[in-house]
């Protein structure tokens, strides 16, 4: 278009030139030689400026000087073919600056004009439209399932299938045409053609297929990435309708296997009790013991708030569950013995805990209290009153502890694992399994990276990350759960179980990608601030599952890590020892023992580092 824009210039500029010569001496001569640089030197320069590659819609000030460098190569290299074949006369050069002026008044006008013409479309479209006109991504069961489920939907209009399969290409789907794309071009292309104004993914690991192609290019030219929640989602996405792809979406992983029959076999008809039961972990797992026929759900936990809210959403979403709010701490053994006495629990989650790095860094002997003091009175009591299983909830950062929130829970694991070996080599007395599971960030938990984001946003930034290279595991707060679950089941009593966290992400790029799914532009709508490594922090986190430091199982995501043993008559000494220096607020005699401990914890940017061994 803009060769032939350009070409045209110039045969207007020729006629009026010619006008001045006699047309039947030099008139056409000069005009067959004016024309003829004309187009080859049209083609040459908007070939090597590239100006095709240009998107009408997105057209910037650069990209004018890009028209402009063009058209001034042309004119060049016109002058020197005219002088060549033509010689000079009085009018080539007022006809050089003439043609300029001109090409690049019709390149820019024409563009205006049909971006002008677009908007005015689009903004008729929109108003003709009830409904939002959609690409369905990929030629799977749950497109088609998509396709006739939203057939007759007042919001949403399916009007195809877009697919990057080239085989594909004009070929019919549920009755609906495929589109094929290659780039943001042909995406553009449809956008503009089919009045699309999103794309909708049925599948998780489409969109995270399409993470850095599909769904880029969606931002890129303004249109919606959309997801359709499965029906039976267990955990998250009940509803049935369509909503704005999550940052979750993006960072999970295939769909985990379990064996849900065997899962709730194992709970059915048994009292259920979980700790911390009000916080990320632990309410997602009293929604998913609700559905396996439990007799009896004891919710242990000390905030007031979120105690109510979790009662008043499992009445509304459980109306038949059996459940007991218990506002306690596991910091009071006397609370806990009530709780024990009063409902005898068979199996037995334990949640809470302190996990936040910075403020435990600030706060250590609270820490202590409450993820080693507190995890041991839990333990004790399901000895004394006969639980069948305790599940301890752990971190990766209890792996090389860098932390006094790390060191806690490594502590925690230590005790438990110890009291379950005791039992069962006949040293201590008991029938309690013990099964701790370590997993890394869960998106979306409180107080965690990924709400901070969405609250930093939502004010208009900036967004602060620590360091441009820190990186973390994520996965979904469902997808730990049911891992978890996994893990109970399975033959690892008395064993660490940790689970495969996938690939590290970095939070800076987090960061950007969430801003570009608020519709924003990173560094022009919302900053990014680098605020430095707080106490505590590690740049990057341990990775979990090495085939040097565990062990398989028969669960491919799961695996048993190789960890020192502790006598139990040791980790006994080391919770009343360390419970009292908390106690005592003795913030030094503590550590130091948390470090002779446990001689792997070696304090990073932290005020501790003074007490590491030399």
């Amino acid at each position: 278009m803009d060769t032939f824009l350009s070409v045209s210039a110039s045969a207007v500029v020729a006629f009026v030139g010619t006008l001045t010569e006699s047309f039947f001496t030099a008139g056409v001569r000069y005009w067959l030689v004016w024309m003829l640089a004309a187009a080859v030197s049209s083609v040459v320069m908007f070939m090597a400026m590239r100006t095709y590659a240009i998107i009408i819609r997105h057209t910037t000030f650069k990209d004018i000087l890009k028209f402009v460098t063009a058209l001034a190569g042309k004119e060049a290299m016109v002058f020197v073919s005219m002088l060549a074949f033509v010689g000079m006369d009085g009018v080539l050069l007022g006809m050089l600056l003439a043609d300029l002026l001109f090409s690049l008044l019709l390149l820019v006008g024409v563009r205006l004009g049909m971006i002008s013409a677009y908007d005015l479309y689009k903004s008729k479209v929109r108003e003709l439209q009830k409904c939002r006109r959609v690409l369905v991504y990929g030629t799977s069961d749950k497109t088609e399932s998509a396709i006739s489920r939203f057939r007759n939907s007042p919001h949403y209009d399916l009007i195809g299938v877009i697919s990057p399969d080239s085989s594909l290409k004009y070929a019919k789907f549920s009755n609906k045409s495929v589109y094929y794309f290659k780039d943001a071009k042909d995406l553009d292309k449809l956008a503009l053609s089919l009045s699309v104004t999103g794309v909708l993914f049925t599948r998780k690991e489409d969109a995270r297929l399409e993470n850095e192609r599909l769904v880029k290019y969606c931002f890129d030219l303004g249109l919606k990435v959309l997801f359709v929640p499965e029906v039976n989602e267990l955990g998250e996405d009940r509803g049935v309708g369509i909503r704005d792809v999550k940052i979750e979406d993006l960072l999970g992983r295939d769909e985990i296997k379990v064996s849900m029959d065997e899962i709730k076999s194992g709970f059915a008809g048994k009292t259920v009790m979980v700790t911390g039961a009000a916080g990320s972990i632990g309410s997602e797992l009293c929604r998913q013991l609700a559905t396996f026929g439990i007799a009896k759900l004891l919710l242990f936990d000390n905030a007031e708030t979120p105690v109510h809210n979790l009662r008043l959403e499992l009445e509304d979403t459980f109306p038949k569950l059996d459940f007991v709010p218990i506002i306690g701490d596991v910091r009071s053994s006397r609370r806990l013995e009530y709780a024990f006495r009063r409902f005898h629990p068979d199996v037995v989650f334990h949640a809470a805990a302190y996990k936040h790095v910075p403020l435990m860094e600030e706060n250590p002997c609270e820490a202590v209290l409450v993820n080693f003091v507190g995890t041991s009175y839990v333990a004790d009591k399901c000895i004394e009153y006969g639980v069948e299983k305790m599940v301890m909830i752990s971190t990766d950062k209890a792996v090389n502890p860098t932390n006094v929130m790390g060191c806690s829970k490594r502590l925690a694991e230590i005790y438990v694992q110890s009291l379950g070996l005791a039992i069962e080599q006949g040293q201590h007395e008991g029938k309690t399994r013990f099964v701790t599971t370590r997993f890394g960030n869960v998106l979306g938990s409180n107080g965690s990276v990924i709400p901070r984001f969405r609250e930093q946003i939502r004010k208009g930034g900036p967004v602060t990350v620590t360091h441009p290279e820190i990186t973390r595991f994520f996965m979904t707060i469902p997808e730990a759960c049911r891992l978890v679950m996994e893990a109970v089941i399975m033959d690892t009593a008395n064993r660490i179980c940790v689970f495969d966290m996938g690939e590290p992400v970095k939070i800076d790029t987090l960061a950007r990608r969430m801003i570009e799914l608020s519709g924003l532009v990173v560094d022009r709508d919302i900053k990014i601030e680098y605020t430095g490594l707080r106490p505590g922090e590690k740049l990057y986190e341990e990775v979990l599952s090495n085939v040097e430091n565990t062990e398989p199982t028969k669960h491919g995501r799961i695996r048993v890590a190789k960890v020192r043993t502790y006598p139990f008559n040791e980790a006994q000494e080391a919770v009343q020892k360390l419970g009292d220096l908390a106690r005592a607020v003795d913030i030094p005699a503590m550590v130091k023992l948390m470090k002779q401990v446990v001689p792997e914890f070696i304090s990073k940017n932290s005020r501790f580092s003074e007490y590491d061994a030399k």
